[in-house]
């Protein structure tokens, strides 16, 4: 009945309107002093335009960039935003690929696991062709390239390291660790000393010392496509490069340097953090950007460094890939495209990278870092890390290996934890 009344009104008024107006003279141009719009194009992600006085610095960077390209285009650039409060149960990326689907945005920020599924589909248009492209890092190329198109591209790098508290490593004669038999012996003597938990840890970053341990050799010791291909193809098992990382947790658990029932409850930063700020823990793992922020790690009462996972090839940096996606069929793919090459550009991503101190997807932008990021930077510059995240692999790796150590840190065996990730190779 509202809807009939609306209907209703509506038809009253333009009546009335066309009533008072009477005849139009037909050479009389009714919106001449309208001036005309300007082209919109939406991005989707969890965040909003910053105000004035935000103190998001990294929503504050991207903000910048975004303003680059608006001047650069005469455009507007709209944010469509998630929060839990609107979609209540379901997750950012549930949403994010439920929109991508149904070509609800130009522009998607996205996590490893979204970019893969849409990248499969098709739903990501192809952005190796973008000027701004031919600059990427390779690990940025290898990590968003599916079926040889680039469907996405970051504004930084995330990379994952363990955040030590050099002075309590100083003060029992401890040298940072190295290999994965360093960090074992390091944690013995702080257990031994008093220390009852030597790594705090959380439910969702674990995976991180297992990628460590697992892909070393696949992305250092050369071959790295073959062996991904071998993989793809069925030929190697994804449960032979885990075994080993998920012993090596397995023995830290047992061992009491891990405690796996805290960590399965403890959200990130959240639950090891006070923790490790009070210097009750030494070791605690996070990404780059926890050092820089004083709401994380960047303001800490002790000396703080932070180093690669421990791998045979030495300290060994994780990176996950997070990147910017457009839709195929955006409504508004060329200004989307043009967009994109703007704030990826290198002169955008050095701004980025100026404001933040993160790690540039570009090869040509360096970042000044804190003393404490220096030895995990210098590795990513040799070009030794581990991809916690590959679209060129068909079974998603980061979200996976989270599920499943979440499933040795409530009780499973390793075989167990084997078993579902050949259960998941054979479902490919």
């Amino acid at each position: 009945m509202k809807r009939a009344a609306v209907i209703s009104l509506t038809g009253i008024t333009v009546c009335v309107l066309t009533a008072c107006m009477g005849k139009v003279p037909e050479d009389k141009n009714l919106v001449s002093d309208q001036k005309e719009e300007k082209a919109t194009v939406y991005l989707f992600g969890p965040m909003e335009k910053s105000r004035p006085d935000a103190k998001n610095v990294a929503r504050s960077a991207f903000d910048v960039t975004v303003m680059e390209a608006e001047e650069a285009l005469d455009l507007t650039m709209e944010y469509r935003t998630y929060t839990a409060d609107n979609y209540q149960e379901k997750t950012y990326d549930e949403v994010l690929v439920d929109r991508a689907r149904h070509h609800m945005d130009d522009i998607y920020l996205m996590n490893p696991d979204s970019i893969r599924i849409l990248g499969e589909e098709g739903k990501l248009a192809d952005l190796s062709d973008l000027d701004s492209a031919k600059n990427l890092r390779e690990a940025v190329k290898i990590a968003n390239t599916i079926d040889g198109k680039l469907v996405a591209i970051p504004q930084e790098v995330v990379v994952y390291g363990l955040f030590i508290n050099k002075d309590m490593f100083d003060q029992y004669g401890l040298s940072l660790p190295e290999k994965p038999e360093d960090l074992m012996e390091c944690c013995r003597v702080f257990k031994e000393n008093g220390i009852e938990t030597p790594i705090g840890a959380n439910r969702w970053w674990l995976e991180t010392i297992v990628f460590a341990q697992a892909y070393a050799d696949l992305y250092n010791g050369g071959n790295t496509k073959a062996k991904i291909q071998a993989l793809n193809d069925k030929e190697a098992k994804y449960s032979d490069y885990m075994r080993p990382g998920f012993e090596y947790l397995k023995e830290m658990i047992d061992k009491g340097y891990i405690d796996a029932e805290k960590a399965y409850t403890y959200e990130a930063i959240e639950g090891e953090g006070p923790d490790f700020l009070a210097q009750k823990t030494p070791i605690v793992m996070a990404y780059w950007g926890a050092a820089n922020t004083e709401t994380a790690y960047g303001n800490p009462d002790f000396n703080l460094q932070v180093i690669g996972f421990p791998s045979d090839y030495g300290p060994m940096p994780v990176v996950p890939m997070t990147g910017y996606g457009i839709s195929a069929e955006a409504e508004h793919l060329e200004d989307a495209r043009k967009v994109m090459n703007i704030i990826t550009s290198d002169e955008c991503l050095k701004t980025y990278t100026d404001v933040n101190h993160v790690i540039s997807p570009s090869q040509n932008v360096e970042v000044d870092c804190i003393d404490a990021l220096k030895p995990l930077n210098d590795r990513i510059n040799e070009g030794v890390y581990v991809l916690g995240a590959n679209a060129s692999m068909e079974l998603e790796q980061w979200g996976n290996t989270c599920l499943i150590v979440r499933e040795l840190l409530n009780g499973a065996s390793v075989d167990e934890c084997m078993a579902q990730f050949d259960r998941l190779q054979e479902e490919l």
